[in-house]
C-alpha cells in the first residue's frame, strides 16, 4: 500500500495516528485545523460538577478522545465505574487517563455500535461528550432502560483557515473531514467546486457535508487510522 505524492488534507485540531500512518505510506500531509477545541461556555462547572458524583453511577461513557482526556482522570478514584467508549482511539485516551482498560469497546465504531453492545441490565450512565454532539447515544440508553445522565465536556468552535491554508486545502488530492463543524468551514472557505475528493469519517460527518453543498467521496465505516488509510489508498 502506497500513498506516494498524493496530498492528504487532515482537518482535525491535532493530525495524531492517522496523520502518521500517511507520512509513513509516503503521503504529503496538509493539516489545517478546522475546528478547536475549547472549554464548556460554563468553563466547565457542570462537568465537575458530575465528575464529582461520579460514584453514584455505573457507567462513565465517552464519545471521542477529548471527552475521554476531560473526564477520564475522575475514574482513577472510582475503579468500580465501568467505562465505554465509542471507538478504539477513544478507548486508547479514555484508558490513559483512567488508568485502566476501558470495559466496553464496540466492534462498529459509532453511537449505534456501542448502543447495540451495551449490557441490557438497567444502570445508571453518565455520557461525556461535546456540545454539538447529538443525542443518538442518551437517547438510545434512555429507551433501553437506563438512567442517562449528558454532560458538556468541551466545546467545538470552528475555525476559518487562512488564505495561504485555503490554498493549500484545495490543491490537495484528497480532505478528511472529521465533524458537521469542519464540513461546514470547508464549504464556505474552499468552495463548494474544489479538487480534493472529500472523506468523512462517519455517515452523520457526510450528511452534514452533503447539507452544505459537498460531494462525498466516501464514508469511511469507523473513524480509526486504518480504516481511513485504507479508504483514501483505494480512493486516490
Amino acid at each position: 500500500m502506497s500513498l506516494a505524492g498524493r496530498r492528504i488534507a487532515l482537518t482535525r485540531p491535532e493530525p495524531g495516528a492517522l496523520g502518521e500512518r500517511l507520512t509513513t505510506l509516503g503521503a504529503h500531509v496538509v493539516h489545517v485545523p478546522l475546528i478547536a477545541i475549547d472549554d464548556p461556555a460554563d468553563g466547565g462547572a457542570a462537568l465537575r460538577r458530575a465528575l464529582a458524583r461520579l460514584r453514584s453511577f455505573d457507567w462513565l461513557v465517552v464519545t471521542s478522545a477529548n471527552g475521554a482526556r476531560r473526564a477520564g482522570p475522575a475514574a482513577r478514584s472510582h475503579p468500580t465505574v465501568r467505562l465505554a467508549a465509542v471507538g478504539r482511539a477513544t478507548a486508547g485516551a479514555l484508558a490513559d487517563a483512567a488508568g485502566r482498560p476501558v470495559d466496553l469497546v464496540p466492534a462498529v465504531e459509532r453511537a449505534e455500535g456501542l448502543l447495540a453492545a451495551f449490557p441490557a441490565v438497567s444502570s445508571r450512565v453518565l455520557v461525556a461528550q461535546a456540545d454539538r454532539a447529538g443525542r443518538t447515544l442518551a437517547d438510545g440508553l434512555s429507551a433501553a432502560g437506563h438512567t442517562v445522565e449528558v454532560v458538556v465536556a468541551y466545546r467545538t468552535v470552528e475555525r476559518a483557515p487562512t488564505a495561504d491554508e485555503s490554498e493549500a486545502l484545495a490543491a490537495a488530492d484528497a480532505v478528511v473531514l472529521s465533524s458537521g463543524s469542519a464540513a461546514s468551514v470547508y464549504a464556505a472557505s474552499v468552495g463548494l467546486g474544489a479538487r480534493p475528493l472529500v472523506v468523512t469519517i462517519g455517515p452523520v460527518t457526510a450528511g452534514a457535508a452533503r447539507r452544505c453543498g459537498l460531494t462525498v467521496a466516501q464514508v469511511a465505516p469507523s473513524p480509526d487510522p486504518d480504516t481511513l488509510v485504507r479508504i483514501l489508498a483505494t480512493t486516490l
